[in-house]
Formats: structure tokens, C-alpha cells, sequence
């Protein structure tokens, strides 16, 4: 599971994440209830975290920032 939280954040630092990614993966582990939300809490953390480098790798800021930060955090846990 680590490996693949692994590959979804460098996924996310290059540029290149697919959309949904968290949501696909907990749907093919079968996750649901306190599993399904603890997944995604900590999907959506390394998402933001990812996103946050890429924002700072950019220079970006104020609203472009914002705005980057929501799509990218939005395309990697696909909500």
C-alpha cells in the first residue's frame, strides 16, 4: 500500500497524476466505513502535500496559487 501512496505522490510532484487516483485505488482494495475514511483522509494529505511542492516549485501565488492547489488536490483524490 505504501509503495502505491508512493507512486501516486511522485505521480503528482511530476505533473502527470491520474484523475481519481485515491478514489480508484480504494475502490479496488474494497474499502469502506472507518477504513475507506482513514484512506482517504491520508490520501488526500499526501495529495496536499505533493501539490504544495509543485505549487512552491512554480512560484506560485495568491490565487493562481489557490487555484492550482484545488485542481491538483481535486485530480488526485478524483473529487
Amino acid at each position: 500500500m505504501k509503495a502505491l501512496v508512493l507512486a501516486a505522490v511522485l505521480a503528482l510532484a511530476a505533473g502527470s497524476a491520474h484523475a481519481a487516483a485515491c478514489k480508484v485505488e480504494a475502490a479496488n482494495k474494497k474499502l469502506a466505513g472507518a477504513a475507506m475514511n482513514s484512506f482517504m483522509a491520508k490520501c488526500e494529505k499526501d495529495a496536499t502535500a505533493a501539490c504544495t511542492k509543485d505549487s512552491d516549485d512554480k512560484k506560485l501565488s495568491g490565487a493562481a496559487r489557490n487555484s492550482h492547489m484545488k485542481k491538483c488536490v481535486a485530480d488526485a483524490v478524483g473529487g
